[in-house]
């Protein structure tokens, strides 16, 4: 492979992991939710969901299920479009079935492929370290190593200087960071490391482990000091719609959180759930609710619940 390789990049951390260590004019196609930085929405899109759009977060729990029963993949790969286009690197990951495109779902594409297959580097990140050495996979797999350590360093540094304006703050508020509302699941793998950066303590996972599923009563014990839900996938206006289920529960004006007006939405789509540079952000959105900063103005990153009057 030349210095310049042709890219495809199937997950949209792997997208932003490809842009930030200098390969976003050698990317050719994309996934159906790469949409950031901006530019990539003009490239060929490869994938799509067999989820139908509008439904809510258990009606999409149980849909996978069903899907996975019958032995069938979440997603569709374009396979003549992806041969078309002749990448030298494919990225996408292994990690989740139900999150993004897997390796098998390229089976296809790749049995039928004429002249030299293109090479495929599949991220499975548990935690922070292995997110930054996805970056160093990417930049080996495509001449650009030196680019990747780079951009790690230059993300370390911001994340340390996060941890020490954190420190600082004296507290660590008790957080319960929320990856699914119906059924209720806490958030793992990197979430508790950056929870721990921004100056709180993790509630229900624990670094490098999977996202484990939680039991009402199991929330309504520990009385987080801070709630803050990040449904994958979602964007904050998913979040708002499909909140129901959660703040409607017997109990739930009675957290201490709930009644301070400190339970916050995030953009759980574009943050927290895409191991990639803005993990970064994702930590610094944690510490402005730890913080007790005001929300942006436009509210497309994080915003706030009014406090419970129970």
């Amino acid at each position: 492979m030349g210095a310049a390789p042709r890219v495809v990049s199937l997950l949209p951390s792997a997208t932003e992991i490809a842009v930030a260590v200098g390969l976003g004019e050698r990317l050719l196609g994309r996934s159906h939710e790469c949409d950031f930085p901006p530019f990539v929405a003009a490239l060929p899109v490869l994938t799509s969901t067999k989820l139908e759009k509008g439904l809510t977060s258990l009606e999409i729990d149980r849909r996978v299920q069903e899907i996975v029963r019958q032995g069938l993949s979440v997603y569709a790969v374009d396979a003549e479009r992806l041969r078309a286009l002749r990448p030298d690197v494919i990225l996408t990951q292994s990690q989740c079935a139900v999150c993004a495109v897997t390796p098998a779902d390229l089976e296809e594409s790749l049995a039928e492929w004429v002249g030299t297959a293109p090479a495929l580097v599949s991220l499975a990140p548990d935690d922070l370290s292995d997110v930054w050495g996805d970056f160093a996979r990417v930049g080996e797999a495509t001449g650009r190593r030196g680019e990747a350590d780079r951009a790690v360093a230059g993300l370390r540094e911001r994340m340390d200087a996060l941890a020490s304006r954190s420190a600082r703050r004296g507290t660590r508020p008790r957080v319960a960071a929320i990856e699914w509302i119906d059924p209720l699941m806490a958030a793992g793998n990197w979430v508790p490391e950056l929870i721990e950066l921004a100056g709180g303590e993790p509630l229900f996972a624990a670094a490098g482990q999977h996202s484990p599923w939680l039991e009402w009563e199991a929330l309504m014990a520990a009385d987080p000091d801070v709630i803050v839900m990040m449904p994958c996938g979602y964007q904050i206006p998913q979040t708002l719609a499909d909140l129901a289920p959660l703040v409607e529960r017997p109990g739930w004006g009675d957290l201490s959180a709930v009644r301070a007006g400190r339970v916050f939405v995030a953009d759980g789509h574009h943050f927290f759930n895409r191991p990639g540079p803005r993990l970064v952000e994702s930590a610094e959105i944690i510490a402005a609710c730890l913080d007790g900063e005001a929300p942006p103005a436009d509210a497309r990153h994080w915003l706030a619940l009014p406090p419970s009057s129970n």
